[in-house]
């Protein structure tokens, strides 16, 4: 069966948001990463700058700080408002059109249906950290530090959210290391594999 829509999951520095978006290019299909966000933004009220730090990473807090945020008397916090809101954003981008659609979930979001394709990117460390301090312009510590703490917080929403473990590979269609693969290899593999 043809897949329409591709979610791509991907670790800190592995290079699955440039994937993704070659991807998109060479099949002729809408992009979605951070262009989604004034959707969401627009769906649950809140502002497009909460949203950017918040859809798709837990709170700096850590896992606790999730489970008992500020719920109000419907037991929703502002995180699950979010949630509920960037899942809404993503049936109807699903619904609408063949798409890539990079992280936010996407993969558990969109888990019932035949014609998703999902694949999480992964990488070695010294490839991941050597793009970091590339793409920021920071040292090594630094980009060590922040792929720690990116991942650590996509994981903890992701677990949190889906009752699944984030990077685990059955949650997926294809695990993919670019480290090993490169991005082009990586890309013609998702192509194939949708078709």
């Amino acid at each position: 069966m043809v897949k329409r829509i591709i979610t791509i999951s991907r670790e800190f520095g592995s290079g699955g948001r440039f994937i993704g978006e070659e991807v998109a290019k060479k099949l002729g299909i809408a992009y979605y990463d951070k262009n989604i966000i004034n959707e969401i933004a627009e769906k649950s009220g809140l502002s497009p700058e909460y949203i950017q730090e918040n859809a798709e990473l837990s709170p700096k807090r850590g896992l606790f700080a999730y489970a008992f945020a500020g719920r109000d008397i419907t037991e929703k916090s502002v995180e699950d408002m979010v949630y509920e809101a960037q899942r809404k954003v993503i049936l109807d981008l699903a619904e609408k059109e063949s798409c890539v659609i990079i992280g936010r979930n996407a993969d558990y979001i969109l888990k019932d249906r035949d014609d998703v394709l999902n694949v999480f990117i992964h990488g070695n460390m010294p490839e991941k950290i050597q793009r970091i301090t590339r793409l920021y312009n920071v040292e090594e510590k630094e980009a060590v530090k922040m792929m720690a703490d990116t991942d650590k917080r996509r994981m903890t929403n992701y677990n949190f959210y889906t009752d699944q473990r984030w990077g685990k590979a059955d949650n997926y269609t294809l695990c993919l290391n670019s480290s090993q693969l490169g991005y082009d290899r990586c890309e013609k593999i998702i192509v194939e594999c949708s078709l």
